[in-house]
């Protein structure tokens, strides 16, 4: 078997030396996607895949800027409320059919109504009438999206958004084709690349779209996404060869990574932040603030990022990472205490809830399966267990079980939360904590935090930003989540890859990618 493998690994060189496979590209993907249909899809995975799939109004360039999708030029009136977008004249289906104005209103009708809602809905709040179409008191007609012709499209917001463009480059804004909606690994498709075939839990494979307007830039012919939850297996898997990028890094591995296999480590600062969130709607953290303000005293950031996942994290106290324009996170009370002074307050505030030596927390800790998530399980409970006596129960689950089980929150306790920004605006994180959002599974309710919330939709510049900030003062006192770090991206990448270029959203669309043959 070993021998087999070796041969495998050898030919897989040679076919590559002969430029066999200059134009596929083979990615790790982590966990299965929950869903390729744009409306269901909530995880990372999916995101990734659809982004490859289909395109927006706007679309990132290599670097990770906002850039023209579908549309080819737009202008913005009304003080930021109105958007008046051109799409391009050769924007079509993979099928060939034209792309059409009428597509993206039947998408986002589609995605707002209650039938139907998408899973990240409340990303298109800021359209006028989105949340009364969401909540079923207005017809999806009433949405404020129309399209003035086939190749022009008018979007009305309530208010003036920021991050608007950034929201149209999403899954949940792209367009639908009027066909097939129910059935998204055949529906026709408009981005650089259409799905080919898969094999659950082993491969989606990606054909070149020739339909795609910018289908002659695209140098890749095929593109391999391999689901690989264990990022242990993935490293394996990129050293045999398998793969030509990765997802992530094992934890832990970084500095061996990198005297090891050198320029072929790429780590970069990222948007997003990781923590630990507690169902607010059950026991035992239900109206226990001083239970959740206790369990997060007790877990040593510092430990978490720097030995538990080391590949460059950062601690964190807040909910928004650090690096975006205009904002100062907000970090939790007490951040700044020493060791000591933490874990004695954490006691003091365990005891107050109502716990101790004669009564201890018994609680159980989901995650997916991953083997960094249980090495950062198992780091969390320990320290729970020596400062407070917790007793800590690990439960793994597979990815789509998981987020079932976290969305809905009839079993979870504590479980494995986290956030990249599908915007570099502190309302990506925020937002996740309204009381109406589908994506609170914390069940948080806190009515201060909503309504300041809803006065920075309605403000810009400073003002909106001090608002934000006291939305997560609110939000850090109340502490429905326990943040441990704020993310880096983290890839491993062959040198003959052609096109990388890290970005502070982690977003590289294969459609820049290149495999350079070896050939002279």
């Amino acid at each position: 078997m070993i021998a087999a493998k070796v041969l495998s690994s050898m030919l897989w060189a040679m076919f590559l030396v002969q430029g066999v496979y200059a134009s596929t590209l083979h990615r790790g993907l982590g966990p299965e996607p929950d869903s390729l249909d744009i409306h269901q899809a909530q995880g990372l995975p999916a995101i990734q895949v659809l982004r490859e799939i289909r395109e927006g109004l706007t679309t990132f360039d290599a670097s990770g800027n906002i850039v023209e999708g579908v549309a080819s030029s737009w202008v913005v009136l009304d003080d930021g409320k109105t958007y008046r977008f051109e799409l391009r004249d050769n924007a079509r289906w993979s099928n060939g059919d034209t792309l059409t104005s009428e597509d993206f209103v039947r998408a986002w009708q589609r995605a707002l109504s209650p039938a139907t809602q998408a899973r990240t809905a409340s990303l298109l709040a800021q359209v006028v009438n989105a949340r009364e179409v969401m909540s079923g008191e207005a017809e999806p007609e009433a949405l404020g999206i129309a399209a003035l012709s086939p190749k022009s499209l008018e979007i009305r917001l309530e208010s003036a958004a920021p991050w608007f463009l950034e929201i149209l480059a999403h899954p949940v804004s792209y367009p639908l084709h009027k066909d097939r909606q129910d059935s998204p690994l055949q529906a026709a498709v408009n981005g650089a690349f259409m799905i080919g075939d898969t094999t659950l839990h082993a491969m989606i494979r990606l054909q070149k779209n020739p339909h795609f307007h910018a289908a002659a830039s695209v140098s890749l012919e095929t593109v391999e996404y391999l689901p690989i939850e264990d990022p242990t297996s993935e490293l394996s898997r990129y050293r045999a060869g398998e793969l030509d990028m990765t997802e992530t890094i094992p934890a832990g591995r970084h500095d061996w990574l990198k005297t090891y296999l050198g320029d072929e480590l790429k780590v970069s600062p990222y948007i997003g932040s990781f923590w630990l969130g507690m169902n607010l709607q059950r026991e035992p953290f239900k109206d226990n603030v001083k239970l959740r303000q206790a369990l997060s005293l007790a877990v040593d950031r510092k430990v978490i990022a720097r030995l538990v996942v080391g590949a460059g994290e950062l601690p964190a106290w807040s909910i928004v990472p650090p690096g975006i324009e205009g904002y100062m996170p907000q970090a939790a009370e007490d951040s700044e205490l020493e060791k000591e002074k933490r874990e004695q307050k954490a006691k003091r505030l365990y005891t107050e809830a109502g716990y101790g030596d004669n009564k201890p927390l018994v609680i159980e800790l989901r995650y997916n399966t991953s083997s960094q998530h249980r090495k950062i399980a198992l780091a969390v409970s320990s320290m729970w267990r020596q400062v407070l006596g917790v007793e800590t129960e690990l439960l793994n689950e597979e990815w789509k079980v998981f987020v079932n089980h976290r969305r809905q929150g009839a079993v979870t306790q504590v479980f494995r939360g986290g956030w990249i920004a599908d915007y570099a605006d502190p309302s990506s994180f925020l937002d996740l904590f309204r009381s109406d959002n589908e994506l609170n599974t914390t069940f948080y309710k806190n009515e201060q935090f909503d309504r300041l919330m809803d006065q920075a939709e309605v403000l810009d510049g400073e003002m909106r930003m001090q608002r934000l900030e006291r939305a997560e003062v609110a939000l850090m006192k109340d502490m429905p989540v326990i943040p441990l770090y704020f993310y880096v991206s983290r890839h491993l990448l062959k040198p003959y890859v052609t096109g990388y270029q890290a970005n502070v959203r982690d977003i590289h669309l294969s459609r820049y990618l290149g495999v350079k043959s070896t050939n002279p």
